[in-house]
């Protein structure tokens, strides 16, 4: 099973403000979707009360939660990261998605980083992203893309594999 990060930072590794997605961008909403659909995405139960329509359609949606009596509709609910990852075992490939604290759980062992890096700074930002060594990662390729009508920060998709 390859374990991916897929996350969006803004320049100083702010990921979040208010249990909500620090901007919203279309095209990163898209990304998103096109690379997770099929497969199995992981995130913790602040991260699911944050999605608008609950449970994300085309995927198998795991939730961690310490509350072992907690049931979600559309998800499948396990106390431990560790846990899950064994219920998975037979994934090909299976996506963590947030929040910083299961980013922070899984960052030393992941195989994969998609990140999308937003050209901005948001000082507003709650919520951070683990810091990360870069030599640990070769980049294999990265789209940049300017501001326009729909999507308000100039970004870039960049794709990352352990070395």
């Amino acid at each position: 099973m390859m374990i991916s990060i897929i996350v969006a930072i803004a320049k100083n590794n702010e990921i979040g403000k208010g249990n909500n997605l620090l901007c919203r961008l279309p095209a990163d909403l898209k990304h998103f979707r096109e690379i997770t659909s099929g497969h199995a995405v992981i995130m913790g139960r602040k991260t699911f009360a944050s999605l608008p329509k609950g449970a994300l359609p085309d995927r198998r949606n795991i939730v961690i939660s310490r509350n072992k009596d907690l049931k979600i509709e559309g998800a499948e609910v396990y106390s431990s990261l560790d846990y899950a990852l064994i219920k998975l075992i037979d994934e090909n490939e299976v996506f963590i998605i947030g929040g910083a604290q299961i980013y922070a759980q899984t960052l030393a062992f992941a195989d994969k980083l998609y990140l999308t890096k937003i050209h901005a700074g948001f000082p507003d930002a709650d919520v951070f992203f683990p810091l990360i060594d870069w030599r640990a990662w070769r980049e294999l390729n990265r789209e940049t893309f300017p501001a326009d009508e729909k999507n308000p920060y100039p970004f870039s998709f960049i794709e990352y594999e352990r070395t």
